[in-house]
């Protein structure tokens, strides 16, 4: 089991950065893949970042050269650090984590909201 825990969301103008933080209740260096989703109103869930135990990266098209994901083993946390934001960039952003064990096992935070103005 692993409870994550995000912070850092919040109200910032376009062209502004924010940093996003979650707090994994285990050992990131033990979860094979560690990621970033957001939601904005009325639609899907989607793919921000991922950052695998191997230390591989991807991106979703829309903010690559503008995010980066990164972590910080000392203390159990994944940052997402977000630049140049963009109004599109709205949305409920969420830590995702997947662990193989056997089959594949998946955990979310509960969230944090990051709102872009224009």
């Amino acid at each position: 089991q692993v409870q994550l825990v995000e912070s850092g969301g919040g109200l910032v103008q376009a062209g502004g950065s924010l940093r996003l933080s979650c707090a994994a209740s285990r050992n990131i260096f033990s979860l094979n893949v560690m990621g970033w989703y957001r939601q904005a109103p009325g639609k899907q869930r989607e793919l921000v970042a991922t950052l695998t135990s191997g230390g591989s990266t991807n991106y979703a098209d829309s903010v690559k050269g503008r995010f980066t994901i990164s972590t910080e083993y000392a203390k159990n946390t994944v940052y997402l650090q977000m630049n140049s934001l963009k109004p599109e960039d709205t949305g409920v952003y969420y830590c995702n984590a997947k662990i193989y064990r056997s089959g594949w096992y998946e955990y979310w935070g509960q969230g944090t909201q990051v709102t872009v103005s224009s």
